[in-house]
């Protein structure tokens, strides 16, 4: 399967690639400040409801598709589950810490520390996809990971409980990667096959949690509902949740996963760079501007070895390695 996802991707043009990257980088970013303005600036109390609301727009959206015939994905039966696991938990352990993170950082810590994601990443291709990197490419990402370290270790608003959240979202976000890019060649699946069964198996049991926890009726009794600014804002939250995911998964089907998470982390470094004016809740340091220049340094290189390395004598060990993984997936298969 890999190897099919590996010739599918070999096959796309870069401008389908480098479009793709870019539509993943500013949803991103847009949904980034959205719930920002939501979670914070608007005090809203349950980043598990507003996920929830977000699976419910991913739904509505490609179901009301499927019935109009704009997309085509299989019907529920019993052989989804065994399909699409284990996404959908990876997909809720991602949207829900992602959120608490975003609710308790500020946000350039946010978008400094999801720099982890990168080394997580690649760390579960090696093991999982039994993939090499050349050592440029590794050296790039330890400068990633390396200003990240760097600027945190500034952070005059450290917060126990938020980088827990935030080292497990990085987690959960790389193996969700690596699986999506798995997933993606099942057949019968497909992108938006996987967005609509990621939504739906788990938005019943994220529903029960959050009336469990009471984060539910926090939700229901929250006191900006009558405000049209909060509601506009919540709903254009939800809307750009589908299309952070949708954007993540066409990024992943043209892309590999660890390039995904490059993206995303280029866009961070960038986010960073702005809250140092914008947003009212960073606390500068000559530490913290420093990593985040390190982190910058090591997100270019990455996407100039990346983006712009021509067919050489690496291109032909890179076919090498990927019969010897086709020899891999096929043995595995039989």
């Amino acid at each position: 399967m890999s190897a099919k996802s590996s010739q599918e991707t070999s096959e796309h043009s870069g401008q389908v690639k480098f479009l793709s990257a870019a539509f993943y980088a500013g949803s991103s970013f847009l949904i980034t400040v959205v719930n920002k303005t939501v979670l914070t600036s608007y005090r809203f109390p349950s980043y598990m409801c507003l996920g929830i609301g977000q699976m419910i727009t991913t739904l509505v959206v490609l179901y009301a598709a499927k019935m109009n015939k704009s997309v085509q994905f299989q019907d529920f039966d019993r052989s989804i589950l065994l399909k699409i696991f284990p996404l959908p938990l990876l997909y809720v352990g991602n949207h829900i810490t992602g959120l608490a993170s975003t609710k308790k950082l500020s946000l350039p810590m946010f978008t400094v520390l999801r720099k982890f994601t990168i080394l997580m990443t690649m760390i579960l291709e090696i093991y999982i996809l039994r993939k090499t990197f050349p050592k440029r490419l590794v050296y790039s990402i330890v400068a990633i990971v390396f200003g990240a370290m760097v600027a945190a270790s500034s952070d005059l608003a450290f917060d126990v409980e938020a980088y827990t959240f935030i080292l497990l979202n990085d987690a959960f976000t790389a193996a969700s990667g690596v699986y999506t890019k798995k997933k993606l060649g099942m057949e019968g699946l497909g992108k938006y096959g996987v967005l609509f069964y990621n939504a739906l198996i788990i938005i019943i049991p994220t529903l029960l949690a959050s009336a469990f926890t009471g984060d539910l009726h926090q939700a229901a009794t929250f006191k900006d509902w009558v405000e049209a600014t909060f509601i506009f804002c919540f709903c254009v939250s939800c809307i750009m949740g589908f299309v952070l995911m949708y954007s993540i998964v066409l990024c992943s089907y043209y892309n590999s996963a660890l390039t995904t998470t490059v993206v995303g982390a280029i866009k961070n470094v960038a986010v960073a760079y702005i809250g140092i004016f914008v947003g009212g809740d960073y606390l500068f340091s000559w530490t913290n501007f420093l990593g985040l220049t390190i982190c910058m340094s090591g997100g270019l290189a990455y996407t100039y070895l990346t983006f712009n390395t021509k067919p050489s004598t690496s291109n032909a060990e890179g076919a090498q390695e990927l019969k010897i993984h086709i020899t891999e997936d096929r043995t595995r298969t039989h």
